[in-house]
């Protein structure tokens, strides 16, 4: 069991060993047979790629065409994207033992630590999975879903009739007081009031940050030292709640995901506090952020057309859940959350008909995905119709990726959202003020603005 005095060791070994540079060096890739792509110092085009993806992405496909290549930092090793469904079939379908998913979303490391899922590889992956599994299935969700409603109901209860807001920051205080309590489990607000700013200042951070992580000695600096800071705290605080939630008498009845890894792990495959707390992290992560702004997203769009927003506010009265999961479903198409789905190659391969050598990352562009004409009619629409009684074809909406790979918390992430919409518009006419774009931060894309709106009561 870890000791919180281990938390300071542990944080910086984490931090060491999971740099982009410390992890195994895979052979340079000979890049003469690659696909087109910038001849650009490395540095930009890693900017380009993490700073400006909503225009590098479209740039590049009409530039190069559909398979393009670009170098990143550390190292200019190549990612070379690809846009076309049959091409991302190629990739998901792609034998999990070449196909390294792990490998290729290595810079989360220092943050996430190596028994993270997204992390992971080959047998390693395949056991978290299983073990996460039970945690997001059918009966589990409909478990979640009265307490994700609780939530909702008293974060839209606070909001007064006529007041004007960024609704980026309501949908983040509520998604992340959804993954403490269901997630974490924890209920009591002294707790919660110290977790709140610590996962928040995780979570808000810049591309620089990120990219910091491949020169360690930036995090003796600025905002890299304040984030490691950041990160020990947090790790205090997430080893304390493991370490005694293995002896709540109430272990047994608890529904929360924490409580349910370490029931099932009991079965001879227990999970240590350092893999719980990765796999924690990683679920913190992946579903707060992410969720946040893809409701804030859809509550602009319903601000932004009367006649949307009179069709959510039936569905929201009549119960009608199908409609409201195309409203998020739509959300997620047009404005992607997360620009690409990635893949290292740890044999060479054939994809599009490419032979890429070992060591190449690929992976379909999701931004390109959602946005072509030939995959979405009218893409630059927001037309939720798209998603009832039938899905669009597959591989042209990949928000949660595909494959074995394919997103743990899919379902969870659109429960959530139903439950939340269908809470504000059963309550408030909602009204988009000013115009929005996407912006990047840390690994996802949020409204710039917020997405202002402003409500009023019904």
């Amino acid at each position: 069991m870890t000791t919180l005095d281990d938390v300071d060791q542990l944080t910086t070994q984490r931090f060491r060993k999971m740099s982009p540079g410390n992890q195994d060096r895979l052979p340079p890739v000979d890049s003469r047979g690659l696909p087109p792509g910038p001849r650009w110092p490395v540095l930009v085009q890693t900017a380009g790629l993490l700073r400006f993806r909503h225009r590098f992405h479209p740039y590049l496909r009409r530039k190069y065409g559909d398979v393009f290549t670009v170098r990143l930092a550390p190292g200019g090793r190549p990612l070379v994207f690809f846009t076309r469904p049959e091409h991302a079939k190629e990739i998901f379908a792609g034998d999990p033992e070449v196909f390294h998913a792990g490998k290729a979303n290595a810079i989360l490391g220092p943050i996430m630590g190596e028994h993270s899922l997204l992390l992971q590889d080959g047998s390693e992956h395949k056991r978290a999975r299983k073990l996460l599994m039970p945690a997001f299935n059918g009966h589990a969700l409909r478990d979640y879903q009265s307490l994700v409603t609780e939530v909702a109901r008293a974060e839209v209860g606070r909001w007064r009739s006529g007041e004007t807001f960024r609704s980026l920051d309501r949908m983040n205080a509520l998604t992340l007081e959804v993954i403490l309590r269901v997630v974490f489990g924890v209920t009591d607000e002294s707790r919660l009031a110290r977790l709140r700013p610590r996962v928040n200042a995780t979570v808000n951070i810049s591309p620089a940050i990120l990219l910091g992580w491949g020169y360690p000695w930036l995090q003796k600096y600025g905002p890299w030292r304040r984030t490691c800071e950041n990160q020990v705290e947090l790790d205090r605080l997430m080893y304390a709640e493991i370490r005694e939630r293995r002896t709540a008498p109430d272990l047994a009845d608890r529904t929360d995901v924490l409580s349910r890894l370490i029931l099932q792990g009991d079965g001879g495959e227990r999970l240590d506090d350092t893999e719980l707390r990765d796999q924690l992290v990683t679920l913190l992560l992946a579903g707060h952020e992410t969720t946040a702004s893809a409701l804030a997203w859809a509550l602009y769009e319903a601000g932004r057309d009367p006649k949307l927003l009179v069709r959510c506010q039936r569905a929201a009265t009549e119960g009608d859940d199908e409609f409201l999961d195309a409203v998020m479903k739509e959300s997620m198409r047009l404005h992607p959350i997360i620009p690409m789905v990635v893949r290292t190659l740890m044999r060479p391969a054939t994809v599009a008909g490419w032979q890429l050598p070992r060591g190449t990352t690929v992976g379909p562009s999701i931004v390109i995905a959602h946005q072509r004409e030939d995959n979405h009619e009218d893409p630059w629409v927001f037309r939720p119709e798209r998603f009832l009684g039938h899905n669009p074809p597959t591989n042209t909406w990949i928000p949660f990726g595909g494959g074995v790979r394919r997103c743990i918390g899919a379902g969870f992430a659109l429960m959530e959202g139903v439950a939340v919409l269908r809470e504000v518009f059963a309550a408030y006419d909602v009204a988009a003020v000013g115009r929005d774009e996407p912006k990047v931060r840390n690994i996802t894309s949020v409204p710039r603005r917020g997405a202002r709106i402003r409500v009023t009561a019904r």
